[in-house]
């Protein structure tokens, strides 16, 4: 090859190495674009003119004249209140009916009649029922008398006719009442009246006493008031649809705008103090440079530097995960979850300041964060919470440094309160604590600009609301990150450690061998990981699908062979191995049948590593020479522990199957036998591709020392009267 063409290839080769670097950072920063394009299409730069809002009491630092003509509208609360007074001013109405003290006059007459008619106490019980009155036999006797009857009819009838008559309101109505006065509508005109004045029913049975025509009887007093609650209408009704017509009428007399400024007029003047008319004059002003997006001839300058604006700000997330996260950034799945959820963010922003609410308490960083915090950590949760308030806080719509620091507070307070999610309580922990914060930045927001007690609480309600609906939301779309990100929450653990899984269910009734094995080696794996900072639950659910493909053949393992004898003693030793490595192989095929995690599925091939299957690769050797060419079938097809958690399953499993076999296991014992077992998978340069110490190695055999050593401690022996067997006992004869 000639010195020019070596120079045309190398060049070659640099060219498609550049195009290929290209390619792959092109890949993750595309969505930086999208998002910088998307903030500033949600959040337009104003063109032409700005303004700042300094807070009330500041001082301007410049003259501010209204560039056009412009309204300022009353906010919600101003609106609200208003209404609220105005239809405070309605008197409730209410209707007096004429006829109803005449048509109980009428009533009374004619039972009175009846009652007259009637021969006998029984007759006169019959015709009370049918006015509605239970008499009993005394009362019956009692109204007998012409005399008593006659008192009785005069007296209920002054009642009504006088006292009814005048106006008396159901129980209930008018006591309850706002206003200190009520309308009341007669022959058509209308009268104000106090409330307290109004008579009810208890006020009207408390006249009684004056037409009372034997007070001296019990039996007459009982039943005059019995008559009184009977023959009882109110005659004054409130009419509710008038007096709320009138009231909604009033409120929506209420006008939206309360200040109205010039083209050209001045609104606030260089080194003046703000006040809250001149704020709210520039808040509108602000607000209406957004709605109109008012261009100049530099629009398209204005434009470009928002957007790069947006970018530069969001590129701080980025180049984190590019420095500093090679791992995380090399993921292009990763990245568009985080694309997606800052597009969340954003959008959710945008939608919560035009439709519900200009408060930044609501702006969604909180459940960014948390659903980053959960999926990856906590640090990156942090900075992207960090990255969206500075984002978000910089646009016009939230512009200020309340808004920033709220959403801040918000955001950054979710990425540290919540590590994993492993129990509810978590969850609701993180719940309170993001509430705290969103009410924390209220206080310390409200003392200082001077907000009102009703401003103070709407802005705690809001983001004690965005606290609330951010978790729920995460346990949501939890789900749907995981899986496409393939990444697997301690929730997902938890529910693949439950005993009725499909496949756990399998190995605890088909081969309860392997899975107390299994059990044996989570309890191992998990606290060795515990101890040097590894993920426990992931080593504890993994040791418990590591052996799931023995449910093949079950009985050609020795933990499931009973007294029936061993099938292998009956077949070849390479039989015999290809059986004991197919069970990685129909393990792993179990696991895509029930869809098992990736990090779960790695502990079914990686346990075994590359190891030999020596025992039976002895037996070939000793039947006779075993061809280099064959020795692959005496190994497992591997490959090596990938991660720290496999490597102590490996560990796990070597030692927890030689120590079935050593005959009361002092620690020294334990020790000498966990050193030989690990030594062995050093040597055979099986850990060689696991992330993981000789210190850590260390630790993690110290740890199955403690472990092993409290699952074998000494027991005393119990006479056999008190229940128990001592170390001689002997099954006694049964014959």
């Amino acid at each position: 090859m000639t010195a020019s063409e070596h120079e045309a290839g190398l060049r070659h080769t640099l060219e498609r190495f550049r195009k290929s670097r290209t390619a792959y950072h092109g890949a993750r920063w595309l969505p930086l674009v999208g998002l910088a394009l998307l903030t500033y299409a949600l959040y337009p730069v104003t063109q032409g003119f700005t303004v700042e809002v300094p807070e009330v009491g500041a001082v301007a630092l410049e003259e501010i004249v209204a560039p056009f003509a412009f309204v300022v509208p009353k906010t919600e609360s101003e609106i609200q209140q208003e209404a609220d007074d105005l239809a405070s001013r309605v008197n409730p109405i209410y209707e007096y009916r004429a006829g109803v003290s005449d048509s109980i006059a009428t009533r009374i007459d004619a039972l009175f009649i009846g009652l007259d008619t009637s021969d006998s106490a029984d007759a006169m019980i019959t015709v009370a029922q049918g006015f509605g009155v239970m008499l009993t036999g005394e009362e019956a006797s009692y109204l007998g008398a012409v005399t008593v009857r006659s008192a009785f009819r005069r007296s209920l009838r002054r009642m009504v006719t006088i006292y009814l008559a005048r106006g008396v309101a159901a129980p209930g109505t008018v006591r309850n009442e706002l206003n200190n006065e009520v309308m009341v509508r007669r022959a058509g005109s209308e009268t104000l009246i106090l409330r307290d004045s109004v008579s009810a029913l208890p006020q009207y049975l408390d006249l009684a006493a004056r037409e009372h025509p034997d007070p001296n009887s019990a039996v007459g007093n009982q039943l005059f008031v019995r008559l009184l609650n009977t023959f009882f209408q109110a005659t004054l009704t409130p009419n509710v649809v008038e007096t709320e017509g009138r009231r909604l009428s009033l409120r929506n007399s209420v006008q939206l705008v309360k200040d109205s400024v010039r083209q050209d007029e001045r609104i606030i003047n260089n080194h003046e103090i703000v006040t809250p008319q001149a704020r709210d004059r520039l808040l509108a002003l602000q607000q209406a440079l957004v709605d109109q997006g008012r261009f100049d001839g530099a629009g398209f300058q204005r434009t470009l530097g928002q957007v790069l604006t947006n970018g530069i700000v969001l590129a701080v997330f980025w180049l984190l995960l590019m420095l500093y996260l090679p791992n995380t950034y090399r993921e292009i799945r990763h990245m568009c979850v985080f694309a997606a959820l800052f597009a969340i963010v954003i959008i959710g922003a945008a939608v919560n300041h035009r439709f519900i609410n200009e408060g930044p308490e609501l702006i969604p960083i909180p459940f960014a964060a948390l659903v980053m915090t959960v999926l990856f950590n906590g640090r990156i949760a942090m900075v992207a919470a960090i990255v969206l308030a500075v984002l978000l806080g910089s646009q016009v719509a939230y512009g200020g440094q309340d808004a920033f620091y709220i959403a801040l507070l918000g955001g950054v307070t979710a990425a540290l309160s919540v590590r994993r999610i492993s129990r509810r309580t978590e969850i609701l922990a993180s719940t309170a604590f993001v509430a705290v914060a969103f009410v924390l930045a209220a206080v310390t927001v409200g003392l200082r600009v001077g907000w009102s007690a009703g401003e103070l609480g709407l802005s705690v309600v809001r983001g004690a609301a965005n606290a609330t609906v951010s978790a729920a939301l995460v346990f949501m779309v939890m789900p749907i990150f995981e899986r496409w990100t393939h990444i697997t929450t301690d929730l997902t653990l938890l529910e693949l450690s439950d005993p009725n899984h499909p496949l756990l269910r399998r190995l605890a009734t088909e081969v309860p061998g392997t899975y107390a094995h299994s059990v044996a080696m989570a309890n191992l794996s998990e606290g060795a990981c515990n101890a040097i900072g590894a993920a426990g639950l992931l080593a504890r659910v993994g040791c418990y699908y590591h052996d799931v493909g023995k449910l093949q053949k079950p009985l050609h393992f020795v933990e499931n062979q009973g007294v029936g004898g061993n099938p292998h003693d009956r077949l070849p030793p390479d039989v015999s191995a290809t059986i004991i490595r197919n069970h990685v192989i129909a393990g792993m095929a179990l696991a895509d049948e029930h869809r098992l995690p990736k990090p779960v599925k790695a502990f079914i091939p990686e346990h075994h590593g590359t190891a030999e299957i020596s025992y039976f690769l002895d037996r070939a050797r000793k039947n006779g020479e075993v061809p280099e060419e064959a020795l692959e079938s005496f190994r497992y097809p591997g490959p090596r522990p990938q991660s720290v958690e496999t490597a102590v399953c490996m560990l796990a499993d070597g030692v927890e199957a030689a120590l079935r076999v050593i005959d009361e296991p002092s620690p020294q014992k334990l020790r000498g036998a966990i050193d030989h077992v690990v030594q062995q998978r050093i040597d055979a340069k099986q850990l060689d591709e696991a992330p993981i110490t000789l210190g850590q190695i260390e630790r993690v055999k110290d740890e199955f020392v403690r472990i092993l050593s409290g699952m074998h401690h000494n027991r005393l022996d119990y006479p056999e009267e008190a229940g128990g067997i001592t170390a001689d006992w002997k099954e006694p004869d049964k014959t």
